[in-house]
């Protein structure tokens, strides 16, 4: 598989603090950079959120089969992949092509019918319900509630994608559908940019966020993935099955953390070397996700958030002048014109794109982008589902829906067309070479293109800032979300679980770096995340299920 840069859809988070359960007043202080521990810990509703005496806290934890069995596979896969490198790239090289082959078109089918469900959704009676009390008010005002939204979808994909999906796109057009280099592969490219970053994956995100937000804030149920099953299963959540269902997302959660944390890790290592000339290398790479590991779980044991509250103010606010940076110095005009034609060749295309498969051919293309893509904000989903569900308290499932859907969209929509934009005028207008050096090193896009414009030392270092803290802050976040899981929903997961999952995660990610690479981390978190995808499928109809039996019984 060819390489592709870094980035989870959700890198960026609000930093993490400590694990004493409060409750945030509404819109207090600055709701941006709100602590994700706290809000995390008061996900659960009333009664939920209360402190643990540390002699009692193994005990409320409720460690069991879901945490041995999770840490003990994650084990032998470490060292599996240590021991028996060969066969381990053979085997997901292999399970790689099979399931993409078989079953890729599943993950087309299963993210447009749930954009299709959340759309009716928000438009049917069901879109009035407020996730909590009937009478409950939102906890956020909207604009706050938008802005944390944002915080938690600009990570480093913004940087690393921002640029090298377009002009790869641009280059090499998706399905043959333009000549490369020309205008229409320049359309084609934003369209594709557009389909890989906007509704889709918020509809991953959506449908998690308010069957999570439904189940704690309404039903009282503990934040659990099986415990979304409720209708279906029955007490049967609280089983096997149920346990099976946890399982499967807490590795779905791990390998989309580690294919971040080492992809992350490329990211910074070419940025290093665009600045200092730092070896792009393998040993570079394992010391920046040593180092990246050992922050966020100290992050994350400690609640030593301070430092990173103020880098994420100011990673928002260097991100945002970046931005308007390149809007003023790059070509604006060109940039405004693309972004409209896009956008509409995008909207026409929306049902075809979304059903394109591999019937004739274009596997390795679909395994490259596509199923990657939508893999990867499969593997995301219960992370971010969580930390939506804990800032929507209040809001009517319409709104949330809405909210969800098309901000975030729309923000991506715009940052990779100004910044895509400005690379694919740099190489057709200006005689810039942005493409050939993707190519060669698809990392190295953001910063060849920051090369073209005054200032490329500074803006250099402000990207290579902001990748850091978005690095920093969601692993942070996921490692806590990761021993809640593990802690049969605990608010208050154990240090050592933390310590535990932080060195797992990052453990992980290196032994899967050394065995391949890129490859290895792209190949693993796509199968990993195809059995959980079966998981999104089902509660999406056990959500449905348990609104239309709700609304039975207040029409009674």
């Amino acid at each position: 598989m060819a390489e592709q840069p870094s980035s989870g859809p959700s890198s960026q988070t609000t930093p993490i603090s400590s694990h004493r359960p409060a409750a945030p007043e509404p819109n207090a202080g600055n709701p941006t950079i709100e602590s994700t521990h706290v809000a995390l810990l008061s996900t659960g509703g009333p009664g939920h959120a209360r402190e643990v005496p540390r002699r009692n806290r193994l005990r409320d934890n409720g460690l069991g089969s879901v945490f041995w069995m999770s840490v003990g596979v994650s084990t032998l896969f470490v060292v599996w992949a240590v021991a028996f490198t060969d066969n381990l790239n053979e085997v997901t090289s292999d399970s790689l092509n099979w399931m993409t082959s078989t079953f890729g078109w599943t993950y087309l089918v299963v993210t447009l019918c749930i954009l299709v469900f959340l759309v009716f959704l928000a438009f049917s009676p069901a879109g009035d319900l407020r996730l909590g009390r009937d009478d409950e008010k939102p906890e956020f005002s909207t604009p706050s509630w938008l802005a944390m939204i944002l915080s938690a979808v600009m990570g480093i994909g913004l940087i690393s994608y921002g640029v090298a999906e377009p002009i790869s796109h641009f280059a090499s057009p998706p399905h043959g559908l333009a000549e490369p280099n020309t205008t229409a592969a320049a359309v084609r490219a934003m369209q594709y940019s557009y389909f890989d970053w906007g509704v889709h994956a918020w509809a991953i995100f959506a449908v998690f966020g308010l069957a999570i937000a439904y189940s704690t804030h309404r039903k009282g149920r503990r934040t659990l993935v099986s415990q979304l099953f409720y209708p279906l299963l029955g007490e049967r959540v609280n089983g096997p099955l149920g346990k099976t269902i946890d399982v499967l997302a807490v590795f779905a959660t791990l390998f989309g953390t580690t294919t971040s944390l080492g992809l992350g890790a490329l990211q910074v290592n070419n940025g290093l070397a665009s600045l200092f000339g730092t070896p792009v290398d393998s040993v570079s790479q394992v010391m920046i996700i040593a180092v990246v590991t050992a922050l966020f779980t100290l992050s994350a044991v400690t609640g030593v958030n301070k430092g990173i509250k103020f880098l994420s103010q100011c990673s928002t606010a260097l991100a945002i002048a970046l931005f308007v940076f390149i809007l003023i110095v790059g070509p604006a005009v060109f940039v405004a014109n693309l972004y409209i034609e896009s956008l509409g060749t995008w909207a026409s295309d929306f049902f075809r794109m979304s059903l394109q498969g591999t019937a004739f051919g274009d596997l390795e293309w679909m395994q490259w982008w596509t199923y990657f893509m939508l893999a990867w904000w499969v593997s995301w989903g219960a992370f971010v589902g969580v930390f939506l569900a804990r800032i929507s308290r209040g809001r009517t499932i319409r709104g949330f829906i809405m909210g969800v859907l098309v901000v975030p969209s729309a923000v991506f929509f715009t940052w990779f067309t100004v910044f895509g934009g400005t690379a694919i005028h740099i190489d057709m207008y200006e005689g810039g070479d942005i493409a050939e050096r993707t190519a060669a090193d698809i990392n190295s896009a953001f910063f060849a293109t920051l090369e073209h414009y005054p200032f490329a030392t500074a803006t250099s270092v402000i990207a290579v800032i902001l990748v850091v803290v978005f690095f920093v802050s969601g692993a942070d976040a996921n490692t806590y979300v990761l021993s809640m899981m593990t802690s049969n929903g605990s608010l208050t997961p154990a240090r050592w679980v933390l310590v535990l999952w932080g060195i797992l995660t990052g453990v992980t990610a290196i032994v899967l770096m050394l065995a391949g690479g890129l490859n290895a981390l792209q190949n693993t978190v796509i199968v990993t995340s195809l059995p959980f995808l079966v998981i999104v499928a089902g509660l999406t109809v056990s959500f449905w299920k348990e609104l239309v039996s709700d609304r039975k019984e207040r029409m009674k």
